[in-house]
């Protein structure tokens, strides 16, 4: 990779030290960057301005609060273009070991970036996530607490991929400020502090014929307008891959690349 910028840290930033296990962003790999920031200015009014990973990445901002990554870098890591998940490591090679000792895959990486280092892995039925140390972005707490994303794993069984990713990324370990891991639902529910980060549910089919289907972490962002967001999709070339409305309506979306995503109400 060429062609990064010098970087002076963020002086209030905190490091993947002090979550360890958290999801603490989440970022697209596409092969556009500048499509990609077209489409998603127009779908869902973000705007976007440099990252501290280099010239090849973007911080999407949301009302000026940071929401997600873009990076063009899908043709040089030879990996799909997809919405991914990281989540917070206190040593990426240590964890990275921990993910091939329990049969699942490290794709790429570990990879040294500006602020730190980084690694994309598969678990063992495929669903793509990312690992990360070093510093995180200027105020993840708010990030955490508001931004509007979250996420939901999709798994063949909710409860041994619970204790895969406890395992790897030191969930329910008693150490302060370790994430804990509830049951609501018939999901495993990931939270710290009482906030929920994630949700583990079953229900991900390796031999589904759709994308969607496929065992993976769904990355959603809540909106004001969901019916608005959708229209503004299909004008953009996007497309609906499903809709579920069960008191909650979710409109799970296919961005013009092939990146899945899915919008919910705010």
């Amino acid at each position: 990779m060429t062609g990064h910028r010098t970087v002076t840290p963020v002086a209030d930033a905190i490091t993947s030290r002090e979550i360890v296990g958290a999801p603490c962003w989440t970022s697209l790999l596409t092969h556009d960057l500048a499509a990609a920031e077209s489409f998603y200015s127009a779908v869902l009014g973000w705007t976007f301005r440099p990252a501290s990973l280099g010239e090849d990445f973007r911080v999407a901002l949301h009302e000026g609060k940071p929401v997600a990554g873009i990076g063009a870098l899908a043709s040089t890591l030879r990996v799909p273009v997809a919405w991914t998940p990281y989540f917070a490591v206190e040593d990426v090679d240590e964890t990275a070991a921990r993910i091939r000792e329990r049969s699942a895959t490290v794709a790429v990486g570990p990879l040294r970036f500006p602020v730190g280092r980084g690694a994309l892995a598969a678990d063992r039925d495929g669903a793509v996530f990312g690992i990360w140390e070093g510093q995180l972005i200027s105020d993840w707490h708010s990030w955490r607490a508001d931004a509007p994303v979250w996420l939901r794993l999709r798994s063949p069984d909710a409860f041994e991929a619970a204790i895969f990713y406890g395992q790897v990324l030191d969930w329910a370990c008693e150490r302060p400020g370790c994430c804990e891991v509830g049951y609501e639902d018939d999901e495993v529910v990931l939270s710290q502090e009482g906030k929920v980060l994630a949700r583990l549910g079953s229900g991900g089919d390796d031999r589904a014929p759709s994308p969607a289907d496929l065992p993976r972490w769904d990355v959603y962002f809540t909106v004001t307008d969901p019916e608005a967001t959708v229209r503004a999709a299909l004008s953009h070339g996007g497309s609906v891959v499903r809709h579920t409305d069960q008191g909650h309506p979710e409109t799970t979306l296919c961005d013009p690349q092939g990146s899945i995503f899915t919008v919910t109400a705010r």
